[in-house]
């Protein structure tokens, strides 16, 4: 008995759902590889790094910011429950300023990854606070492209690479 396009049972044919559900790529759209329509190489240095490092890069990042929230306000008596807002502003001004000074912050500096842009300039000062800006805001950073490029990345028009 031949199956619909819509039938969920096992068989030959495609299900409905593997035509959106799994991405262009099951429908048969080559995308190519991250970084490749920047020029970007496959592996090493430059290449465009994975979820995986870049996630890890802001834990740490995170954690560096918490234990200086936490030395301040002990160091100023402030009341503990003040350290989640001083942690978040840490973690932006770390972030703006690193990256628009040298394109690494802490975290990507211990996993060997750099924020570049992608027409070769240094990130500046504007492009920085504008990427940690929307980092804060966390939504732009869950909602990536093709080449890992949160939205945070595609407005700085910056990209994540391995040094």
């Amino acid at each position: 008995m031949p199956m619909s396009s819509g039938d969920t049972r096992r068989g030959d044919g495609p299900r409905w759902t593997q035509t959106w559900l799994s991405g262009a790529r099951s429908a048969g759209v080559d995308l190519g590889r991250p970084g490749e329509r920047y020029g970007l190489p496959e592996q090493g240095s430059g290449s465009v790094a994975g979820y995986g490092r870049r996630l890890g890069a802001l834990f740490l990042d995170w954690l560096a910011s918490l234990l200086v929230a936490g030395l301040l306000v002990q160091a100023l008596g402030w009341e503990p429950s003040q350290r989640s807002l001083l942690t978040l502003a840490i973690f932006g001004v770390q972030a703006w300023l690193l990256t628009a000074l040298t394109g690494v912050t802490l975290g990507k500096a211990v996993l060997g990854l750099r924020t570049v842009r992608l027409d070769g300039r240094r990130v500046g000062f504007g492009w920085a606070a504008a990427r940690a800006a929307l980092l804060l805001l966390v939504v732009p950073a869950l909602v990536w492209d093709r080449d890992y490029r949160g939205l945070h990345d595609r407005a700085a028009n910056t990209i994540v690479v391995h040094r």
